[in-house]
């Protein structure tokens, strides 16, 4: 009797799994949208992430980096956000979206979309041209006290971080954060060509960019916004705090998808990024590319979404460069 109830709880169990919905994967081609141009570090992580789900064969439909560079990110937000419940859209998401929010330059901000991922962080550097007269953040801070606008900055876009960064330089030194001279490129790998070539004297970026055309010998890293040292070509760039001045700057990277996900879908793009950043070929990629392991699920990353927004506010109007909310 007893062996007979298990064999009829078992067909029942069965039964039941069966009737379950299958879980939720890809049927079509998957989109991973860059808010800039390629060859900067968020169209490199793009690429990062499209290399190793297929490698390791985590989605079995093909993956397509597309990249919609312009308007501050907000060019790439739009598009994303028109395709509501599609999981077959991905966004690389970084600081930059809670940015043009605050500011105003994009209508959308991280509670319309639902973040997937964060993947890792990325520490800032502060780059010139090998011939540059600036052998120093010494020097650098130097010139930038006595007349901030004689120094040329090139940014990836109209307002990102690496423009909060240069605010947080200008205000540890005394001056307005907003005197800085700003010239806007459509990404980061433009504004590192117009360094080289002499057009711009500066620009702030993540240490990864700057890695290759240090070790060319045609770059010099001045000063390291990260806590320590970096091994490799750029141990010899010595930290703003090594330096005086107390700046530690850095933004992560993460995947986001448009705003109406099931929690089958999230879920699978969750656990797919979890296996992909485990793997030990992405941890040597990190380390190749100067970028510090902080991988955060949907639930924990939604958490600090809300964190760095008020934080970032604060720091944004702080700076000037964001009107206060009303009361």
């Amino acid at each position: 009797m007893r062996l007979a109830c298990a064999l009829f709880g078992a067909a029942l169990l069965g039964l039941a799994t069966a009737a379950q919905p299958q879980a939720w994967a890809p049927q079509k081609n998957v989109e991973i949208v860059v808010a800039n141009s390629p060859g900067g570090s968020n169209d490199r992580t793009a690429r990062q992430v499209e290399s190793f789900l297929t490698k390791l064969k985590l989605v079995t439909v093909p993956l397509t980096v597309v990249n919609k560079p312009g308007g501050g990110g907000a060019i790439a937000y739009e598009y994303v956000n028109q395709h509501a419940g599609d999981p077959h859209y991905l966004l690389i998401g970084t600081p930059a979206l809670l940015i043009a929010h605050i500011v105003g330059t994009s209508r959308l901000t991280y509670t319309d979309f639902s973040p997937v991922a964060s993947l890792f962080n990325d520490y800032y550097v502060f780059a010139v041209n090998a011939a540059s007269p600036l052998r120093s953040g010494g020097d650098l801070v130097e010139r930038l006290k006595k007349e901030p606008q004689s120094i040329a900055m090139g940014f990836p876009t109209a307002l990102s971080q690496n423009h909060v960064g240069a605010a947080l330089l200008l205000k540890a030194i005394g001056r307005k954060a907003s005197e800085f001279k700003s010239v806007v490129f459509k990404g980061t790998s433009e504004a590192a060509a117009a360094l080289l070539g002499g057009h711009i004297e500066l620009i702030i970026t993540p240490a990864g960019n700057a890695s290759p055309h240090v070790a060319s010998g045609r770059m010099r890293v001045i000063a390291v916004a990260a806590p320590q040292r970096f091994t490799g070509v750029l141990a010899g760039a010595p930290t703003w705090r090594e330096q005086g001045i107390d700046l530690v700057f850095s933004g992560w990277r993460a995947v986001i998808a448009p705003k109406g996900l099931t929690a089958a879908q999230a879920g699978y793009w969750e656990h797919a990024l979890r296996k992909a950043t485990a793997a030990p070929e992405w941890k040597a990629d990190l380390e190749k590319n100067y970028w510090s392991d902080d991988f955060a699920g949907s639930t924990q990353f939604r958490k600090d979404l809300e964190g760095d927004y008020a934080a970032m506010r604060s720091v944004l109007v702080e700076l000037g460069l964001a009107k206060k909310p009303a009361p």
